[in-house]
Formats: C-alpha cells, structure tokens, sequence
C-alpha cells in the first residue's frame, strides 16, 4: 500500500471519530416562514415541518410539550401540534434549533399587486401622524419574496424575515396590512401575523396554479413557453442588450447633457427655450405622435433669506415616465418610473437668497410623457412653502424611438403560484386577503372566472374548503368622462360577481376611496377598517 493511500484512510478514521464525538451530521432545516417571530393560527392544529437526514429523529418542545417523530426515505419530516389559545411570546425548540419570539393569533395570507405592496412610506402624507406614534409588538409580518418558477411548484421560499410593528420596520409594512392589523388588533386584542405575497403589476393568471388554470388552455399555452431556461435566458439577455443600446443612444444624443455649458447648470441662458404648460399636451407630440426620448424644463425662483443655506423637500409630483431634478446644478433625485411621488431632499447650503433654478430632465420611454395634474409642485422649508409656477422654459434634448419593451417573466401565467403561494401550502391561515385587479381591467371579461379559478386552488392547496377570501374591490381610477372608466367598473362588477358566487368570500367595499389622477390612492385605512368589520362579523 502507497503511503499516500495509508494516510488518505488514517485522515478519513480521524474525520469519521471528529463527526461522531462532535455531532457533525446534517443538521435540521426549517423553511424559511418557520422562523423566529412567526405567529401561528390560534384555535386549530398547526403544522412544523422541515428536513433532515433521513431517519433522524425529530424532537420539538414547546409550550411545556414534547412533540416527536422520524424523517422520512427523503429527509422531511412534519409535526402537528394541537389547537392552543392565542398568546405569547414564546420559544420553540426543534432538536438543536430555538425559535424565538413565536406569538399564537390570526393570521392572514394577503396578496395581489401593487395597491397590497404599496408601503407605508408612500402614504405618509396623509397619515404620518397616526403611524409614527403607534408601535405593537403583537402585529408581526412578513413579506415573501420575489420569485417565479415555470416548471413546478417550489417548496420553500426565498430568505424572508418576520419583522413586528415598530418605527424601524413600519415603513416596508405594506400599508393596507398595516391597517388592518392594527385596527383587528384593536378590537380583538390578538396577536396578528400578516403573511404578504404580492408583485405590483402582476395579473390574476399568474397567482393560479397550472391545474387550477386547466379551463383556460391559452394561458397553460404562454406558460408553456417559458417552461425552457434557455429560452428564457436568450430573451432577458437579447432585452438588456437592446436597453443598454436604448440608453446609451439616449445619452449621447442629449444635447443637455454635451454642450459647454449643461443644461442643468445654474448658470445656463435658457432665454430662448420657449415657454410651456407644463400640464399641456402640446409640448409631448410633434402634432401627430408622441416625443419619446429627453425633455428639458427650467424654472427660477426665488428664495426668501429666511431660506438661507436651510435643507428643503422639493414636491414634483408624479411623472410620465422617469426624471432626474437639479436645484441650482445639484442633482438631488431621480426616479425611474411613473408612479412613485417624487419628493426630493435639497440639501443643506444648496439653496441661497434670490434666484434660484430647477431643471427637471424628463425622460419618456413610450407613449405620452407628462406631469400629472392636481399633484403637490412646490418647494418646502420647514412650515413654508413657494407653490412652482405651471410655465416653465422648455427645449428638447433627444427624440428617440419608444424604448424597447421587456418581457414581465413575472406576469406569466402559472408562475407566482409556483414560486410564491405553492412553498406556503403547510401554513395554516384564518383568510386570505386579496386586492389585485388592475392589470386585468383590460380583459375584465373573464376576470370573475379566473377569480373563482383561484379562490377554488388556493383552498385546495391549503386544504380549507372554507377558506374565508376577503376581495377588496378596486379603487375608483381615471377622470369621469374618461372612456377607461367604463372597464374599470366592469371589472369590479366581476369582483363582486365572484364574490356573490362563492360562498365564504366577502367583497370589500373600497371604490370610494380612489383617486383620479392617481392608480395607488393614499386611503389604505378605510379598506383597512372594512376588512376587520368582514373579518369580525365572520366569526
């Protein structure tokens, strides 16, 4: 025998007696919603479940029990404990694992698209006093992550963390969730646990799982498609080529960004840039298309000595599509997409007595570009403020052809379910929350069908017949005399069509709360308060 060889077994010995002496086999594994801060539905069996190797045994005690079983021929394992009252803290054992900070309570799965994610940092402006002196350590969340699968159910989620109600998380709480579990906590005195799995965007196909979506075969058909990673792999690679190209050509053709003197410098003659209405069409067409690519707005205005070297918040509005803000040369934000507010922090020391410019770099990607009306436009300084002039000064930096489309993989059909409701299936839930819609106003009319489509799978999945499902009903979007509106409310007659033919399902009314000239309303309360008077009157 080698010598190597001789040693090669002598190390192998050592290693095996090392693992032996010092416990060093697999070690239990816990999906990623079983974790410190979970909150488990009170006054029914719940299930612990996870993997190890196979055989081993399983210990778990908790709440002064002791709970027992082996890992299966694949490593998993699965423990159902009994019906407890609402309560907690408490700590979990599972083998060499501790759970801490587990509360006993109601717990709710609530998902859709992007009026559900919109976070609380979004409706600050209307509720800022009311959510900054409220904190409970008896409201836990947690939001699940992004992912979509094409070929199969997942059974886990991505890295995800429970997170109670305090001033340092509030603001990634989803607001309407924070309401309403702020408010059912109220009138109920249980803990909370709130469970988000939502996309902003996403259309109700793609939260149906494949056999759920069996009456509808084109869908099972565009799902189909991407069921190849190297298909998929082509596109995402092909699109990103054709942006970066989009934005580099962009770039250099700015005349804003490459003359002497930039466009955004404070010290650039505007004179004879024309003047617009901001809120005009007229500047965003050449009179029979839309501009795509770069424009350029200046303003000046004055700043009173008060002003002097103070920090500022400059209200823009929402923009149609992206923009970037100067104040006197300075960049102090940039937003990449329509929706969110902008509001921009102006430095210290950038502001000064007298004249003062700003210049917005709206960017236009596709379609008509625009401020949006009846938004906040003013510059902020403590209690004062100076409310920015309509007329603005006005050039063209680049005209560009509409920016090359993506595909949403996210928006396909099946791939949610897969991806972010299937690795949920052991978790046990009091109702289910659902506020989505708006990407199906388009093709309202199957909508009611597919709603009870999934209402029916996620029941089987979580094997509840009786599942409660709390539909909010979408907020009311567009100008009255609008043509859009009309599909708008047909789709929430589909809403409450679904809910009226499903028993256990309740419609929440929320059209009164919308706003026109805004698709993410800032009145997550009233929804909120609804949802709990359903909820409690269930019982």
């Amino acid at each position: 025998m080698k010598t190597t060889d001789w040693f090669n077994i002598k190390l192998g010995l050592v290693l095996l007696f090392l693992c032996s002496a010092f416990d060093c086999g697999a070690k239990i594994t816990l999906p990623k919603l079983l974790a410190d801060g979970m909150v488990l539905q009170r006054e029914c069996p719940v299930k612990i479940w996870g993997k190890s190797d196979v055989g081993e045994k399983v210990e778990l005690k908790f709440r002064g029990k002791t709970f027992r079983t082996v890992a299966d021929e694949k490593g998993c394992w699965m423990i159902e404990l009994p019906a407890w009252k609402a309560g907690g803290p408490y700590d979990m054992q599972i083998n060499e694992v501790t759970l801490h900070n587990i509360l006993i309570g109601d717990v709710f799965l609530c998902s859709g698209q992007s009026n559900m994610e919109l976070p609380v940092s979004r409706i600050m402006d209307k509720f800022a006093e009311e959510v900054n002196s409220y904190e409970n350590p008896m409201i836990h969340y947690i939001k699940v992550p992004y992912c979509y699968d094409f070929k199969m159910p997942q059974t886990d989620t991505k890295q995800a963390v429970w997170v109670s109600l305090t001033k340092d998380n509030v603001m990634n709480y989803s607001a309407l969730c924070y309401f309403f579990a702020k408010l059912l906590y109220q009138q109920t005195g249980v803990p909370v646990g709130i469970v988000n799995s939502s996309w902003g965007g996403t259309p109700v196909e793609a939260w149906i799982s494949e056999s759920g979506l069996k009456d509808f075969p084109s869908y099972l058909n565009q799902k189909a498609m991407y069921e190849c990673d190297d298909l998929v792999t082509e596109i995402k690679q092909s699109e990103r080529m054709h942006q970066q190209e989009w934005q580099k050509e962009l770039y250099k053709s700015d005349k804003g960004l490459h003359t002497e003197t930039p466009w955004y410098a404070a010290s650039f003659d505007d004179r004879s840039w024309k003047t617009v209405d901001m809120f005009s069409s007229s500047w965003a067409t050449n009179g029979w298309r839309p501009i795509n690519g770069s424009h350029w707005f200046r303003q000046q205005i004055n700043i009173p000595e008060s002003w002097n070297n103070k920090e500022a918040i400059l209200r823009l509005g929402c923009i149609v599509d992206a923009d970037s803000v100067y104040v006197n040369g300075c960049l102090v934000g940039t937003t990449s997409y329509q929706y969110p507010p902008r509001i921009y922090k102006v430095p210290a020391g950038v502001l000064k007595t007298g004249q003062n410019q700003i210049t917005v770099r709206l960017i236009s990607n596709g379609g008509y570009p625009s401020f949006v009306k009846e938004k906040p436009y003013k510059l902020i300084c403590g209690k004062d403020e100076i409310v920015l002039s309509p007329s603005w000064k006005y050039h063209v930096g680049a005209e560009m052809p509409s920016a090359p489309a993506s595909t949403n993989f996210h928006y396909v059909p099946v791939g949610l379910y897969n991806g972010m409701i299937a690795p949920l299936e052991n978790y046990m839930f009091k109702g289910v929350v659902w506020y989505q819609g708006e990407s199906n106003v388009g093709k309202w009319q199957e909508y009611s069908s597919l709603l009870t489509a999934l209402m029916k799978d996620w029941r089987k999945l979580f094997q509840n017949d009786k599942l409660p499902f709390y539909i909010v009903e979408l907020a009311d979007f567009l100008a009255p005399d609008d043509p859009g509106c009309a599909s708008w409310a047909a789709l929430r007659a589909e809403q409450a069509k679904a809910a009226q033919s499903v028993d256990h399902a309740t419609l929440i009314k929320n059209s009164d709360t919308g706003e026109w000239n805004d698709i993410h309303p800032l009145d997550k309360k009233t929804a909120g308060t609804r949802l709990v008077e359903a909820v409690l009157s269930a019982e």
